[in-house]
């Protein structure tokens, strides 16, 4: 017996309410970055493009957008490598300090980002290290990795050891294994690791704040404006932001299903 007629409409009411709640703010940054007024307000009275336009052609926010992909990418090309054999560590081998290394590896993600940062600044300058965004890097990579090596561990803990002791029985080497075996199972697990890191570095403000010094990334500059010096330029990289991840989401996903649908032709 299914559920009721009113406990359907509940339940329909009370997830377009939770769908409204979380994207709501974005719809009104959406509108703030189309109005011609300097400041929101409702009903709006005029449309443009114009700041579309004008971020699109900002020399400054090409600066910023190459400053905060060159982190994004670096990060994610490798928190994934570091994911891949951390997460083999962290859930397909038993080892004498598999226990131990499983927490200090998942640690850093329980810290505040702001004291992470901070304590990283603190360690640079006593290296005597300029912050730059090749700091940004390492500072990102502290917290990102041990998220992505959690995303590829749940799917290495699926990884049915018996396939990879059966290659080896028929004689395949440990690099055939690896090519053959352990990287098309932990795939999916990758992919996603690497699209997470990615958008949490792109999008990182804490971090990037204490580590960046003289440089400066997207996040940090959309503070900023906000702080001082606010116009709708701020919502529509805001938006152009969104829209970006959006469509790399959407480009991975169709690769990763384009991959998975052309192996066994293979």
């Amino acid at each position: 017996m299914g559920p009721s007629r009113t406990t359907r409409i509940a339940l329909y009411v009370y997830g377009i309410a939770i769908i409204a709640f979380l994207y709501l703010p974005l719809v009104s940054v959406t509108f703030a970055s189309i109005s011609k007024a300097r400041y929101l307000s409702f009903p709006i009275r005029r449309y443009s493009t114009g700041w579309f336009t004008d971020a699109l052609a900002s020399r400054e926010v090409h600066m910023l957008a190459i400053t905060s992909l060159k982190i994004a990418v670096i990060v994610t090309i490798l928190s994934v490598i570091i994911a891949f054999f951390g997460a083999l560590a962290f859930a397909r081998y038993q080892w004498r300090y598999r226990s131990l290394f499983q927490k200090l590896v998942l640690l850093p993600i329980f810290f505040p980002q702001t004291v992470l940062g901070l304590a990283l600044l603190m360690w640079f300058n006593s290296l005597g290290i300029i912050p730059s965004w090749k700091t940004a890097i390492v500072a990102h990579l502290v917290w990102i990795a041990p998220i992505a090596t959690l995303i590829v561990a749940i799917r290495a803990y699926s990884f049915d050891p018996a396939l990879e002791e059966a290659a080896r029985d028929m004689g395949a080497t440990t690099t055939v294994v690896l090519r053959e075996i352990t990287l098309p199972l932990l795939m999916p697990g990758l992919v996603a690791a690497g699209l997470f890191a990615f958008l949490l570095s792109w999008g990182n403000f804490p971090l990037s704040l204490f580590t960046t010094g003289a440089d400066s990334t997207l996040p940090e500059w959309l503070y900023a404006k906000m702080v001082s010096g606010y116009s709708p330029l701020v919502p529509t990289l805001g938006i152009l932001s969104v829209i970006a991840s959006f469509l790399l989401v959407l480009v991975a996903i169709t690769g990763f299903w384009l991959y998975r649908a052309l192996r066994p032709q293979n």
